[in-house]
């Protein structure tokens, strides 16, 4: 809901949690002109600033807003799917602030002119930040490096070809190289294509107890490793999309203990779900890369915990009727997760695995530190992107009420912990809970 911007505002009776300095505090900020002017203790009751609009959080956990690294956006092209207003709605709800949108459209985000496109019709049409990565090859094909320095140029804050993966080393290492003078951060989504096969699932017993064909780890592990020599080779800087083995974990280990300008994210549907939660057949958890198994799961959240892997996104990636009520091997893999991803951490925290802290700063300062936003922190002079929640709150999973277009959620009928009471998008409140 759009407030005045040109009276400043207070957002008092809160707990600040800033992922950058560490501040835990009871507090407030105020806001003006989109842009944070003051917070801290001091600010904490309501009157204490002045002429200020006074907006209660009710004791909520105020924190710089989510940045989700990936999710998908049909538009345009597959507008059916996802609208930037219906995923920004979605992202709203969640806390997200900032979407950072895979460019695998139609047309694919390959061109300037397309990139400009996204930009004025999320201005236009959308309630949160919402930048295009472009595709790092043309048409996502893996064939030919895209202009990565006019993408940039254009607005693009990242080269990524989404789900797919460039298997030709020679085009990885020029564009490795290329995007080293514009100092844009390649995100590839490392999976070796021919290993995977006609793969459904995680490769092992459970695969073969439903009787469906596996994915092996290594098919992760061996393209990840070959995209560190690259990085050795180039010094551009990468980030590995998603990982999801402890294999990986190795592999970005020794990359960062080598000094290499390398990052890793994980998706929060394997850091929360497992190759069992697939249960019988259950399509709406057929992802890619697939869900591991509990070890791997927990061998990620460590890793999440102790700073290895940097970001945790939604991977949002929505997915209709006609794709997905098919049978588990024929389904199309994709699950959205704008809005439920702050509330799936949250059970992580709530069982003592990760810091909220933790948590709070995998969703928001590293993301937006990876591709170069002011966002994801508590300080002045900051975008007063934000998010307060209360992590207590407990709530149902209803599909059917998500803000998505698609309803393919992996957490349908869940019962979760924490909820996002209001977000606010450079200092005007785009959502707010309305009371039960």
């Amino acid at each position: 809901m759009p407030n005045d911007t040109t009276r400043p505002i207070h957002l008092a009776n809160a707990r600040l949690i800033d992922p950058v300095t560490g501040l835990v505090s009871p507090g407030g900020v105020v806001i003006s002109d989109g842009i944070i002017r003051d917070f801290g203790e001091n600010l904490h009751a309501a009157g204490t600033a002045g002429e200020a609009e006074s907006v209660d959080c009710g004791g909520a956990i105020l924190s710089p807003g989510l940045v989700d690294l990936r999710a998908f956006i049909g538009e345009p092209g597959e507008e059916y799917r996802e609208t930037l207003r219906s995923a920004s709605e979605a992202a709203a709800a969640g806390g997200v602030t900032t979407i950072i949108a895979q460019p695998n459209t139609a047309p694919v985000i390959d061109d300037p002119a397309v990139v400009d496109f996204v930009l004025r019709r999320a201005r236009d049409t959308s309630l949160v930040n919402i930048r295009p990565a472009a595709a790092l090859t043309k048409g996502c094909r893996g064939q030919e490096m895209s202009e990565i320095g006019l993408l940039k140029e254009a607005g693009a804050v990242a080269v990524t070809d989404g789900h797919r993966t460039v298997t030709n080393a020679q085009v990885m290492r020029r564009a490795l190289a290329y995007a080293r003078i514009f100092d844009m951060p390649i995100i590839h989504h490392a999976e070796d294509p021919d290993l995977v096969g006609e793969g459904v699932m995680n490769e092992g017993e459970f695969a073969t107890r439903l009787g469906l064909p596996g994915i092996p780890r290594v098919a992760e592990t061996i393209m990840l490793e070959r995209d560190i020599r690259l990085v050795q080779l180039t010094g551009g800087r990468y980030h590995a999309a998603l990982v999801t083995c402890r294999e990986s974990l190795d592999v970005i280990r020794r990359a960062k203990q080598a000094g290499l300008p390398v990052t890793a994210g994980v998706s929060i549907n394997h850091l929360t779900l497992n190759e069992y939660d697939i249960g019988q057949y259950r399509t709406f958890l057929k992802l890619s890369p697939p869900l591991r198994s509990e070890e791997d799961r927990l061998a990620m959240v460590e890793a999440v915990s102790e700073g290895l892997i940097d970001v945790i996104v939604s991977d949002h990636n929505p997915q209709d009727v006609e794709t997905k009520r098919l049978t588990f091997a024929e389904c199309t893999p994709g699950a959205i997760g704008l809005e439920t991803m702050l509330a799936a951490g949250l059970r992580l925290v709530e069982a003592g695995h990760i810091g909220l802290k933790r948590l709070i700063e995998a969703m928001s300062e590293a993301p937006a530190r990876i591709v170069g936003l002011e966002t994801g922190r508590l300080a002045k002079g900051a975008p007063a992107d934000l998010m307060a929640f209360d992590p207590e709150e407990p709530w149902l999973v209803d599909a059917a009420s998500l803000r998505s277009r698609c309803k393919n959620t992996p957490f349908d009928e869940a019962r979760m912990m924490g909820r996002v009471q209001l977000t606010m998008v450079a200092g005007r409140i785009v959502h707010r809970l309305d009371p039960a």
